[in-house]
């Protein structure tokens, strides 16, 4: 395995609910990342369909408008099946480029939208995926909840890669579970462009002692539809989401960004050789841990709400 690679990190913006165009803005930039080095890309959460910044779906405390379900619904039409054509497209994007490539999007699956992490191969394989376990605050409104069941790690030839959604990165036992799973190039796509944010990647990545590498996206009214009933009014240029994207070091090393200034593509050359050199006094899955003292348990079984009898072996609530 070799123990260097260049990795990119999107600061971009989709086509705003137009999943097509905003696949083929994706190749585009995936190429352009690849054109500069890169063999590992990085894009912001939502980044398929959108982050729907500014939307309240006409939504009160007892109510709701018949404009927010009409909002709901363009949203849900824009949304990605996994698997499915634009999965597929994603992949082809990453396979052309030659790249990993993960991304976030909009999934839809029946009747619910989640907020997921997609990891493809160079060769244009779905590795897996990452459902966002807790959205925040009005996310739960479009969003359901993730389970255990996709919190996954990849051992890939470039090292081990993770993914932990934007204020998922502050669940402690989340990130416990990552590091136990030894995550090397840890990922946290986000929509969170405030100045704080920095501060949060770096202590990830002196916890974790591995390279954290932050996707925001740079967005902007003029971005949006015409029909987008923002909050923060119909000016175009109005900057809903300024990025703030960055790739830290294993010991807290501002490598790149963050940038706030607009769209752009950061990169930067990690050394998966400074992993170990910084677990040297601080392993907080292993030699800094104190087990006998405190232990987590993660659920990483599915959670469906409905089990069907047929080919079980044992009855499913036995064990609640």
């Amino acid at each position: 395995m070799p123990n260097k690679l260049t990795a990119a990190v999107i600061q971009d913006c989709p086509i705003v609910f137009e999943p097509e165009a905003t696949v083929e803005k994706v190749r585009r930039l995936t190429e352009e990342a690849a054109e500069r080095g890169a063999e590992f890309v990085l894009f912001p959460e939502a980044f398929v369909s959108a982050y729907p910044k500014g939307l309240d779906f006409g939504a009160r405390v007892g109510s709701r408008t018949a404009e927010g379900r009409d909002d709901f619904r363009r949203y849900f039409d824009s949304a990605v099946e996994v698997p499915g054509a634009h999965c597929d497209a994603i992949g082809q994007a990453a396979r052309a480029a030659g790249v990993y490539l993960v991304i976030g999007v909009i999934e839809r699956e029946l009747g619910t939208l989640y907020c997921t992490v997609l990891f493809f191969a160079p060769d244009g394989a779905l590795l897996g995926k990452h459902r966002k376990l807790m959205p925040t605050a009005m996310e739960r409104l479009v969003w359901g909840f993730g389970d255990g069941s996709t919190l996954p790690v990849f051992d890939t030839p470039l090292g081990r890669i993770g993914a932990v959604i934007c204020w998922e990165n502050y669940m402690p036992l989340l990130r416990m579970a990552m590091y136990a799973k030894g995550v090397q190039i840890y990922c946290a796509p986000t929509a969170d462009d405030r100045e704080s944010w920095l501060s949060t990647m770096r202590h990830i990545a002196l916890e974790g002692r591995c390279y954290v590498l932050s996707a925001c996206q740079y967005l902007t009214r003029g971005d949006c539809p015409e029909q987008y009933d923002a909050i923060q009014g119909d000016d175009p240029d109005t900057v809903l989401m300024r990025g703030g994207s960055c790739i830290i070091s294993p010991l807290g090393q501002v490598l790149a960004g963050p940038e706030v200034n607009g769209p752009g593509i950061l990169t930067a050359a990690l050394d998966l050789d400074e992993i170990a050199r910084g677990k040297y006094d601080f392993d907080v899955a292993g030699h800094y841990a104190r087990p006998d003292v405190f232990r987590l348990h993660v659920n990483e079984r599915p959670a469906p709400p409905v089990v069907t009898a047929a080919g079980l072996e044992h009855d499913p609530f036995a064990d609640e």
